[in-house]
């Protein structure tokens, strides 16, 4: 049997946890009907839109997709009033931060500064790369302490990465916190580009208009140093097709199209990203959706005995109160019984849960099975007091 030798880096890398899948649960427990709410998929599911183009252009799968995927990027430029030549295109937006840290960051000389806990693709993928990652802890209520932040950034700090709203806690900076931190980083660090994720921003705020407030993107106010990140995986239900984009300087674009492979958006992502930005019917009813829905399951959380923070994203962050049951045993309870949440060890808060937002159905049904689970495990405590 070969003995393979992998370098350092990959050798001492923690992977990437995904949430549970619906058929992994069936199998295990012999269960018939799963209901997922641990990975922010989209609760309508794909738009009608999406679907057809894809059944529509399943036929010219055998053909490969034209280089840089012009009509995606000409359509994404003028949704976002920005020149096609800044958008960048991904097999998801993983895609796109794998690709600024290998292009920018040079191994065992450079940096990346993100906070901790954070969405673990930026540590992942730049401990693969050989780049040293300079965390800064969240602030107790989950919170960004930016000056904290910028105090980790050096001259060999080549990316600054934060998440808005952010994952898991569902947090969202003003916008003019937002963009005083790339003005900031542009007078300590020239050579740092700031990338501001906005997988969540469609979520922000309670009315159509929290975009708006919360997104430089959305205001035509991205600083020359500041790249926004962006994907169809969440309120454009193209989590399965892999598809994400970047609005970045032009010369910063142009290096990703260099180096990125030539066809990692495939034929049926590409048409599908195009038919979901036309459906906007199916788009305003899942931001509709899911701050009607974010509204009513926090209040029920709440009055079921957990705290909640408060949240622009489509998902909620929740810990069971200190004379509950623990985080671990209401997963446990609730898997059993078919619905898939999120248990937070790989962000180190083993406490706490995050939930993402469902139809009305499923949040109801997950409600009257937790309101089952906690009092199930309240009777088991009891009884182990006795004995």
């Amino acid at each position: 049997m070969p003995s393979f030798s992998v370098r350092p880096e990959i050798a001492a890398l923690s992977p990437y946890v995904p949430g549970m899948s619906i058929e992994e649960i069936r199998q295990r427990y012999q269960l018939e009907n799963v209901v997922k709410l641990a990975s922010n998929e989209n609760p309508l599911g794909t738009p009608p839109l999406a679907a057809e183009a894809i059944r529509r252009c399943a036929a010219g799968a055998f053909r490969y997709p034209q280089s840089g995927n012009p009509r995606l990027a000409a359509a994404l430029a003028e949704l976002h009033h920005v020149d096609a030549r800044r958008i960048a295109i991904g097999n998801g937006s993983d895609e796109i931060l794998d690709m600024l840290i290998r292009m920018l960051a040079e191994p065992g000389r450079d940096n990346i500064v993100c906070f901790r806990p954070c969405f673990s693709i930026y540590p992942i993928q730049s401990n693969i790369c050989g780049v040293e990652v300079r965390r800064q802890s969240l602030n107790g209520d989950f919170s960004f302490d930016f000056d904290a932040l910028l105090n980790l950034v050096t001259d060999r700090t080549r990316l600054v990465f934060i998440t808005t709203p952010d994952n898991p806690s569902g947090y969202c900076p003003p916008r003019a916190d937002v963009a005083a931190l790339a003005a900031r980083l542009a007078a300590r660090a020239p050579q740092a580009l700031l990338v501001i994720d906005e997988a969540y921003m469609d979520f922000a705020g309670d009315d159509a208009d929290g975009e708006r407030r919360f997104s430089l993107l959305a205001n035509s106010e991205l600083p020359n140093n500041a790249l926004v990140c962006r994907t169809f995986s969440k309120s454009y239900g193209l989590a399965g097709l892999r598809i994400g984009y970047a609005v970045l300087p032009e010369e910063l674009a142009q290096y990703y199209w260099r180096a990125r492979l030539p066809f990692s958006v495939n034929v049926l992502a590409e048409e599908a990203a195009l038919a979901a930005l036309r459906d906007t019917a199916f788009r305003e009813a899942t931001l509709t959706l899911v701050r009607t829905e974010r509204r009513r399951l926090t209040e029920r959380l709440r009055d079921l005995g957990f705290s909640v923070w408060p949240s622009h994203a489509n998902f909620l962050l929740c810990r069971p109160d200190d004379d509950g049951p623990d985080a671990k045993a209401c997963f446990e309870a609730l898997l059993k019984r078919g619905f898939i949440i999120r248990p937070l060890g790989s962000y180190q808060l083993p406490d706490h849960l995050r939930i993402s937002i469902g139809t009305k159905e499923e949040n109801d049904a997950f409600l009257a099975t937790l309101e089952d689970v906690l009092r199930e495990l309240d009777t088991n405590e009891h009884r182990a007091d006795v004995f």
